[in-house]
């Protein structure tokens, strides 16, 4: 998706988007981070943030879900935090019933300078983190929640394997800049080390903040190979998702089991 600064018209895309992704044959669907808001400031995710189970955007995504007969991973939108001027990054997921299932709250806020790029991001202005590693069972198998900048920390998703996870979601909003060099590296990364499937829709082209974000949607398997990819553009992207897979290639190729160290 390419979010804007008006709620209203980014639920409308993604209500189309995901009916697409139904009418393809898809169960389970994954929304990027942002997907609802990418506003002007910052600071106006607060005037949107809700509280769990409340909220228009979780009503919104509560009928979608049973409206399209499909589980979804709702990227990130704007939670009500301890602090009233920063807002949790919190991905919701939501059965094909219409039912909450579970929430994560993003824990590594983009807190970084770029000098040589003229590019600054101080995320934990505006957000507050999280402190809890969530993993939900879909149908497609257990589910590590995670949202972009968590990308960059493999202790987290080493953990998330350890409670069972399967597969890794990762809703992002890349920069251009750290998208082009490092997205498809850590994504493969992720997924060959945990021998994990990873799905992580990304938000593309110019947003209202003049962020320019990487797109690059992408669903890779658990040994690596990626299984579908588009740069840019409104859309979805699907793959069939193999529940067996990860636990046969662990067993195959016992990487996970050989480690030694244990942290």
């Amino acid at each position: 998706m390419n979010s804007c600064a008006e709620v209203e018209l980014n639920l409308q895309l993604a209500d189309r988007l995901l009916g697409e992704a139904a009418a393809d044959g898809c169960t389970l669907a994954v929304l990027p981070e942002n997907f609802a808001l990418m506003p002007k400031n910052s600071r106006d995710k607060a005037l949107h943030a809700e509280d769990p189970d409340s909220g228009p955007v979780q009503s919104f995504l509560a009928a979608a879900a049973l409206r399209h007969g499909l589980w979804i991973v709702a990227g990130s939108m704007p939670f009500k935090s301890p602090e009233a001027e920063r807002v949790y990054g919190a991905c919701p997921v939501y059965a094909a019933n219409g039912k909450q299932q579970a929430v994560y709250r993003k824990i590594h806020l983009f807190d970084v300078k770029l000098p040589d790029r003229e590019e600054s991001y101080q995320e934990s202005w505006s957000m507050y983190p999280g402190d809890e590693l969530v993993t939900v069972d879909t149908p497609a198998g257990r589910i590590g929640l995670t949202i972009c900048y968590d990308l960059r920390f493999p202790e987290m998703f080493r953990r998330l394997v350890d409670a069972g996870a399967t597969i890794f979601t990762v809703p992002a909003a890349f920069t251009r800049v750290t998208g082009e060099a490092h997205w498809q590296t850590l994504l493969r990364a992720r997924a060959i080390e945990n021998l994990a499937y990873v799905v992580a829709p990304g938000q593309y082209g110019d947003h209202a903040d003049n962020r320019q974000t990487y797109g690059h949607s992408m669903i890779i398997d658990p040994w690596g190979r990626i299984l579908a990819e588009r740069a840019t553009g409104d859309c979805h992207i699907a793959a069939e998702i193999d529940p067996d897979l990860p636990a046969r290639l662990r067993h195959e190729f016992p990487a996970l089991a050989n480690r030694r160290l244990d942290n």
